[in-house]
């Protein structure tokens, strides 16, 4: 992967400027695709406008709009002041969902791929300087077997284009998160990576620089009160850090760590980050953080907020922050692919626990998988044609979303995937390359694992060997087994868990969902399918199974809250199966989690280490 001065977290310094340019921007609609030959690249003469960040969708009251598949249009203007004219001034994207081409002044600057990490577009030699700036991004939503996530696209008898995810939440698009005007050195810092471990005097750093252009690097760590606590010279070396305080589970500790490049006294470049020092380690069935066993409790979620819909709301990250502390959680997957930075930047200070996972999801040919999972239906995914250029598009997302979040303190784990079809011999390759691209790019080389779907079980799975613990999806209770069979429901999940025990594999699993839909205004006893009574008895019966499991070391129910979906018979107006509702106040389920997560110890089930 490329590395970019404009990659690392946009921060003000000494020797960087940057500038939101959130805003309303133009926005046009293009379905016929001919925006790019009609010369909207110069400008879309649209009355339209559109927030920047967000997703498009749920702002419409036609249908139209708000299903819409296929090519749109962004403008805005930008000022870019005389002084920035010996400098490289780039435009940081966070995330446009899924492509992007970026135009400014008319000229085509760089065209990406993947809708949920950063990228940076170079406008050094287009930008107009001291005055203003066209900025035109032309966009597209559509899914393909070969897009993360997976999905195809469809056109209708009426002409019209629509998506068939392969997953089970709604394809919100648009620029989702913010963009930034940046002016950097043009000798500059690229990157920053960190490793710790943990000493009898306190911790070791080691750590490595990039650049571009020579010079002497230096990196200076100052304590959360901006006391100076060590340092070292050179592109790479070993920092001590003497009586360190430790980054721990709801007890996160930040060191400043600042990285200066100068050319002959002078300074050329400087960039800081605050990370917690940490060690992780998966020992037979525990998972050990700073040498000590620690249990997850806490949540599958999904960036999906009203109105807003997949685009970042920092005052909704502080609301389920503050919810998740409430409820004595301390771990999440960021299902299903990577949060914005500020997100894991929280984390990082609150002391969560966080399972990254990259946008590898709807890897089973349907557009209901996980019904149809459930059910056992098996298709051979990894023997499509298409499965190559799949596979070059799902490394680039791993090196990208490591590359990007390595350095996070929250940070324990990798999941390459979720709920792929796994029981082929076909995907035995393709897991082998995607393990070992994960395990080779990250510098702390944490633990890496995929979450499994219902029919990937110890006789069917032929994947499981890659992960460094086992994670599983599994609704039995909902699925399958559900209402009146809920009894038989616990007795197979008892059944399958002797059988993972069978297999011998001394590492410990995590169940990363789990749960029933539930509709808020729904009470009933005898309970039902779909009642809060009925929600609560699908998560007792699953924690009775867990907790008489010692080498099950994590729940993380299914969902943090409800979220949207696509359209189905299955789906009330999106997936219910959240412990809040999508407004962010409690079912019933959230106060028998309060009860159970504040009454586990963090080394839950631990055996003394």
């Amino acid at each position: 992967m490329e590395k970019n001065a404009a990659l690392l977290y946009p921060r003000p310094t000494a020797t960087r400027l940057a500038v939101r340019l959130d805003g309303m921007w133009k926005f046009r609609f293009d379905p016929e695709s001919k925006g790019a030959s009609d010369g909207w690249n110069k400008g879309i003469n649209a009355k339209e406008t559109m927030p920047v960040p967000a997703s498009f969708q749920d702002f419409f009251t036609g249908k139209d709009e708000r299903e819409y598949t296929g090519d749109f249009w962004y403008e805005t203007e930008f000022f870019v002041p005389a002084e920035w004219q010996d400098r490289a001034v780039l435009l940081r994207f966070d995330a446009v969902t899924h492509r992007a081409r970026v135009f400014v002044n008319g000229q085509e600057i760089c065209r990406h791929e993947g809708g949920f990490l950063p990228f940076a577009a170079d406008i050094t030699s287009a930008a107009k300087y001291g005055g203003a700036n066209r900025l035109v991004a032309l966009v597209n939503n559509e899914l393909s077997e070969t897009t993360l996530p997976v999905g195809r696209t469809e056109t209708l008898p009426n002409g019209k284009r629509v998506v068939k995810p392969y997953f089970d939440f709604f394809n919100y698009a648009g620029i989702q998160r913010p963009v930034t005007l940046l002016s950097l050195p043009t000798n500059a810092i690229t990157d920053f990576s960190v490793a710790h471990r943990i000493t009898t005097g306190g911790a070791e750093v080691d750590y490595s620089v990039e650049t571009v252009g020579e010079g002497e690097v230096t990196v200076t760590v100052l304590d959360e009160d901006g006391k100076h606590i060590s340092g070292a010279q050179g592109q790479n070396g070993t920092i001590a850090i003497p009586d360190a305080r430790l980054w721990n589970v709801r007890d996160a500790y930040l060191y400043r760590f600042w990285v200066r490049l100068s050319q002959n006294g002078k300074l050329v470049d400087e960039w800081y980050d605050d990370i917690g020092i940490r060690t992780v380690e998966i020992r037979g069935t525990e998972i050990l953080l700073n040498g000590k066993p620690v249990y997850l409790k806490g949540f599958g979620k999904h960036e999906d907020s009203d109105i807003a819909g997949r685009g970042f709301n920092r005052a909704v990250i502080k609301r389920d922050f503050e919810l998740m502390k409430w409820i004595g959680a301390n771990s999440l997957r960021t299902s299903h692919y990577p949060y914005c930075e500020e997100f894991y930047q929280l984390a990082d200070r609150e002391g969560f626990l966080v399972i990254d996972e990259t946008p590898a999801v709807g890897f089973f040919d349907s557009t209901m998988n996980f019904l149809d999972a459930s059910r056992g239906t098996k298709v051979p995914f990894f023997e499509k044609p298409t499965i190559q250029e799949l596979l070059q598009n799902h490394l680039d997302a791993i090196r990208a979303m490591i590359n990007r979040d390595k350095n996070r303190a929250c940070v324990i784990a990798w999941s390459l995937f979720n709920e792929p079809e796994s029981t082929s011999e076909a995907a035995i390759p393709y897991f082998k390359e995607v393990f070992d691209t994960a395990l080779e790019c990250d510098p702390q080389k944490r633990p890496r694992t995929f979450a499994a779907i219902m029919f990937s079980r110890p006789d069917t799975c032929k994947c499981y060997q890659f992960s460094d613990f086992i994670c599983l999806n599994r609704y039995y209770g909902w699925y399958v087994l559900g209402g009146y069979e809920i009894d038989t429901a616990e007795k197979a999940l008892r059944s399958e868990l002797e059988g993972w025990k069978a297999k011998n594999l001394n590492k410990p699993f995590v169940f990363t969902e789990y749960g029933a839909d539930t509709d808020s205004g729904i009470h009933k006893l005898p309970s039902v399918q779909w009642s809060q009574e009925y929600q609560i008895e699908v998560l007792e019966m699953n924690h009775r199974v867990f907790d008489s499991c010692d080498f099950v070391k994590g729940e993380q129910v299914w969902a943090f809250a409800d979220f949207q979906t696509g359209e189905g018979i299955h789906r009330v107006d999106g997936n219910k199966k959240g412990i809040f509702t999508r407004q962010r106040q409690p079912k019933a389920a959230a106060f028998y989690f309060k009860q159970r997560w504040e009454n586990l110890p963090e080394n839950y089930k631990s055996k003394g280490l």
